[in-house]
């Protein structure tokens, strides 16, 4: 490339032409980086202060070299002005304040300036090449690419794409899996971004999209639109589970990803490194698709929680190890799948927690509304779980009740909104006991409750409540499932530690409104100073004035 500038025209297309083939980027991007090359020698040679332009034809190799100079009036820079006698001569006919060109002849590179030219081309060209590289691949990401393995650093696969290089993290491997140098692999285009140093090409072969692209390649009704995946779950190098649902009603879904004799869903196995993968119906029901998700185990019983996300299943005993799998992989997948956190437990276990549950809920009545054991537990027993379900469900529904008449659930419903008025004044004196200002109070959505736990948290003025952020008021928190031995064990994770009202259910909107009104009094503050502001002048002048007539009156008696 050094030599190119001081070449003939013929080699100086020869060399532009060689180099946009070889880097696959367009001829006029080396023409033009040649021509940046030659301005920048002959700068260094003139003059850097001279502004020196350089043309090189793209059909026959002429190279044209020349300044640009202004016709002034009164030349006071000699490299970028002429006088307008000089500017005759080089072009008849200028005029003050045009720009004319000075031909210059050709510059004969030295070994500095040829090697710097030489840096100034292949910077340009490493550019363009870049940018052809990340407009090739930035429509790309979700698709599979094949390419062949360049090389392995630091446990991160090197993967030459052809026109660029590619790389599957460490996180994104198959576990246990070889990676040679020279070997074809194919991947999941993850996501492509612009970087500095050149475009980054992360690929994957352990996102469960590359399985989903894997079967669309494998089972032409999936890459006809005929059956969907709906979900997938994996985990790599292991197990998987994907949900499938047909469009069709003559076509079996399940069977036509299995394919004859397994035919199809092994070609994606093989690929996978022996992932074993569970193909199942997916269903718009909920209930329906966790009990086909958790095969090969048999489920007894669903109860889903749509509030918390969170969906229970009752299994028989012998039946555990198996709804769980090996390390809780099972019930991991089956949870990925559907998108809720998954509790399993036995009949024994649901047992005892209904139990449980049934006896402190009529304890709760007992206490509450001052009846017998048998009331109470007849209130359980018709679904009431909260006094706050007594105190407003409707007088008709209660009177139905087996054994209840009218007279009976107006008492009820008497005592249920004492109760909750009791419960209503406690939670006030424990807040103020707490310091909690009596402001807060006056938010919209917060009971006494809630402000017991804002004061247990450290909140307890305006100002505390509108410095958080919606997240930090009500987000609820998250758990973490893990399974020993056949018991359940939560663990609360400290990134996902929630809102200090998260236990309360409340919606975003209605933390935004809650914090918005905590910050209003900001904003009467700022305009009770504005106004504080404005009327300074006023009162200034009603002190002066009687100060300035008694001076008046002194110096005219004087």
């Amino acid at each position: 490339m050094a030599s190119a500038i001081s070449a003939n025209r013929a080699e100086l297309l020869a060399i532009a032409n060689s180099v946009a083939t070889e880097k696959m980027i367009d001829k006029s991007i080396v023409i033009e980086a040649m021509e940046e090359a030659i301005q920048k020698s002959a700068r260094n040679r003139y003059g850097a202060e001279n502004d020196i332009r350089a043309k090189l034809d793209p059909r026959t190799g002429d190279l044209r070299l020349w300044r640009v100079v202004e016709v002034v009036e009164e030349v006071e820079d000699y490299f970028k002005q002429v006088d307008l006698k000089q500017a005759e001569k080089l072009q008849p006919g200028a005029a003050l304040g045009d720009f004319i060109v000075d031909p210059l002849p050709p510059v004969d590179l030295g070994r500095i300036d040829a090697q710097s030219a030489k840096q100034v081309i292949f910077q340009k060209v490493r550019d363009a090449e870049r940018e052809r590289q990340y407009e090739e691949f930035k429509d790309r990401a979700g698709e599979i690419v094949v390419g062949t393995i360049k090389s392995v650093e630091f446990g991160h696969v090197i993967v030459n794409l052809g026109r660029a290089e590619g790389v599957i993290r460490r996180d994104q491997q198959i576990p246990r899996e070889a990676a040679r140098v020279g070997e074809r692999v194919r991947a999941y285009v993850m996501k492509v971004e612009r970087q500095n140093r050149g475009p980054q090409i992360f690929l994957s072969r352990a996102h469960p999209e590359f399985m989903k692209k894997l079967f669309a390649q494998e089972v032409p009704e999936i890459y006809d639109g005929v059956i969907e995946i709906k979900a997938a779950a994996r985990d790599p190098g292991s197990r998987a589970k994907i949900g499938v649902i047909s469009h069709d009603n003559s076509i079996d879904p399940v069977g036509a990803c299995v394919g004859m004799k397994g035919s199809r869903v092994q070609a994606v196995v093989q690929e996978l490194q022996g992932e074993k993968i569970d193909i199942i119906p997916w269903s718009e029901d909920t209930a329906t698709f966790v009990v086909n998700g958790l095969q090969p185990a048999t489920v007894s019983r669903v109860v889903i929680d749509e509030e918390e996300s969170r969906i229970e299943v009752v299994v028989p005993d012998d039946q555990l190890s198996l709804a769980i799998g090996r390390r809780g992989q099972n019930v991991r997948l089956a949870s990925q799948l559907t998108g809720s956190q998954i509790d399993i437990m036995t009949e024994q276990e649901s047992s005892e927690k209904r139990q449980r549950e049934f006896q402190e809920r009529s304890k709760m009545f007992e206490e509450e509304l001052d009846v017998d054991e048998t009331l109470s537990q007849l209130l359980v027993a018709e679904g009431f779980t909260e006094l706050e379900e007594v105190a407003y469900v409707d007088m008709a529904e209660l009177a139905a009740i087996e054994g209840f008449d009218e007279e009976l659930a107006e008492e009820l419903q008497s005592r249920a909104i004492e109760a909750l008025d009791r419960r209503e004044e406690a939670c006030r004196q424990q807040r103020r006991e707490l310091g909690v200002e009596d402001a807060i109070a006056d938010l919209p959505h917060l009971t006494e409750a809630m402000l017991v736990t804002l004061g247990k948290g450290g909140i307890k003025t305006l100002d505390d409540v509108a410095d958080l952020a919606t997240d930090e008021l009500i987000a609820k928190k998250r758990t973490e499932q893990r399974r020993r031995d056949g018991t359940v064990t939560r663990r609360l994770r400290d990134e996902d530690k929630g809102g200090v009202l998260g236990e309360y259910g409340l919606t975003e909107e209605q933390g935004n409104e809650i914090i918005m009104a905590a910050r209003a009094h900001w904003f009467d503050d700022e305009s009770d100073a504005g106004e504080a502001t404005d009327e300074t002048p006023d009162s200034t002048a009603e002190t002066v004035a009687p100060e300035t007539e008694e001076a008046a009156d002194a110096e005219s008696s004087q």
